[in-house]
């Protein structure tokens, strides 16, 4: 028994030491900070105005509607007159080229061997669910300015960035600004219904022979609550989730509800959607999450580091404690979520075909071929089919350094207004215009410099979305030091 107890002792002493020493030499891998990088003063400009002009963006419906037929084309033309006549020397120094209405600027650099910038901001809005109009404290299209912020949609998604940027770029040019760099802007008029336009951008950029050192869109923000922290987060993203939706369908012979066959297709179809949802892809911390969970435990030290330092031993618990929130639980595998069901046309008829469609968002580590085999696999043995839908699957984007030059670029211009804030990588969950850029760019990010606690996130597509002064203010200037920094 001595033994068996002094074994057990020794044992223990060891995995402290293990733990210990884990814990002492841990650091983030493969994640860099911006101190190498000397960050140039950003250009002078009039937040004020800015605000104004945010406002009077607002004011263009340039609404994605599901239905494209609904949308008032005019609005995006209407947009893109007032941005000549706004910013009237940004339009002087760089040139411009409309793939439909999708805009793509060029500032020609000095240096022709230098690798160009890709900065994007998509016109396009998500409509107002109606209804809702009266719960707004300010009408969503009047661009108020009011309590500090400019009210309405698209002030955060994404005429903030639009506007931002062309206040960054009218700043440098007023200046006398020459870049060594080529800086392009690629301003999509379709992002909220699938991106076509960054799409035919890309194409664009592709046909002549465009490999940028990065691009830039929206996507990560500065979170003022961070989890694990408790403290401001730079949330660099570094890669999105794949997209697509498979359609489950139970035929059936159908007939009268009063003479209800053994086989019913409504139920079939139930008990496959049921299987499949219960049938989750596993929870894993790897990828941008990892590295994201890394960064925030050499911040936050104590337990929390000696957590993330001793994954090999207490991994499930990290990720246990991730997955009790939809928003962190969803960076950790690909999702699954059943949204239409699709039966009979009146309610005593049987239906000869009833259908699902299950919307999945896939983890960097995953595929749409995997995933189609694996749903099969699951409702095997029951009466439906398994298919694509109508929208052809996009697989996840590749994921982009965190350490190389652009992500320095953008990480010291950004704390060159928010110091001591840290950068983490990050993996967005749904989808931005950059994902095209993947091809023509050696890395693409998805970052604007604003800060919002986490519930305030959720006024993106939601109700009274609204731009803090300080933050566009915030916005402009990391534009600009970016901009004058990478391209100077």
């Amino acid at each position: 028994m001595k033994k068996w107890v002094l074994g057990l002792g020794a044992g223990l002493l060891a995995l402290g030491a293990v733990v210990g020493a884990r814990t002492a030499m841990f650091a983030p891998e493969a994640v860099a900070d911006g101190s190498k990088i000397k960050v140039a003063t950003a250009a002078p400009f009039d937040v004020n105005q800015a605000a104004e002009h945010l406002g009077a963006a607002v004011r263009f419906k340039t609404i994605s509607n599901q239905n494209a037929a609904d949308n008032e084309l005019a609005e995006w033309d209407k947009l893109q007159a007032w941005l000549a006549a706004t910013y009237p020397k940004t339009h002087a120094a760089m040139s411009q080229d409309k793939i439909g209405q999708t805009l793509v600027y060029s500032w020609p650099g000095s240096d022709t061997a230098a690798q160009p910038i890709i900065m994007m901001a998509h016109q396009d809005v998500v409509p107002v669910t109606p209804g809702t109009e009266k719960d707004w404290k300010h009408d969503p299209f009047a661009g108020t300015i009011a309590d500090g912020a400019v009210w309405g949609r698209g002030t955060i998604d994404d005429k903030g960035s639009l506007v931002a940027l062309f206040e960054a770029l009218e700043a440098l040019a007023i200046q006398g600004f020459k870049p060594k760099r080529t800086i392009y802007l690629v301003s999509g008029h379709d992002e909220e219904v699938g991106g076509t336009g960054a799409e035919a951008a890309s194409k664009w950029l592709a046909t002549r022979k465009v490999k940028a050192l990065f691009a830039l869109d929206e996507g990560g923000v500065i979170t003022s609550d961070t989890p694990m922290i408790n403290a401001p987060a730079m949330l660099i993203g570094v890669a999105e989730k794949g997209y697509m939706t498979l359609k489950v369908t139970a035929n059936a012979a159908g007939g009268h509800s009063s003479m209800p066959p053994k086989e019913i297709g409504t139920v079939n179809l139930a008990k496959a959607v049921v299987a499949i949802h219960q049938n989750q892809f596993a929870q894993e911390l790897r990828g941008p999450a990892a590295a994201m969970v890394e960064v925030f435990a050499a911040k936050a030290g104590g337990l929390t580091r000696l957590a993330v330092a001793n994954r090999w031993l207490l991994g499930g618990l990290i990720t246990s404690k991730m997955a009790d929130s939809p928003s962190s639980a969803a960076m950790l595998h690909t999702t699954i979520a059943p949204t239409m069901l699709q039966g009979s046309p009146k309610e005593n008829v049987l239906p000869q075909s009833a259908n699902a469609l299950i919307n999945y968002r896939i983890a960097p580590w995953d595929n749409s071929a995997l995933i189609l085999a694996k749903t099969r696999e699951v409702v095997k043995g029951l009466p439906v089919t398994v298919e694509f839908g109508e929208k052809a699957p996009r697989e996840p984007t590749p994921v982009s350094s965190s350490t190389s030059l652009g992500w320095q670029l953008i990480v010291a211009s950004a704390q060159a207004g928010h110091g001591g804030v840290i950068a983490s990588p990050y993996l967005v969950v749904g989808g931005t215009d950059s994902r095209s850029m993947a091809g023509v760019s050696d890395d693409v990010y998805r970052f604007a410099a604003i800060t919002l606690a986490t519930t305030e996130t959720r006024m993106i597509h939601g109700t009274n979305e609204h731009m803090t002064v300080k933050n566009l203010e915030s916005l402009i200037a990391f534009y600009a030091r970016l901009l004058a920094t990478a391209a100077g």
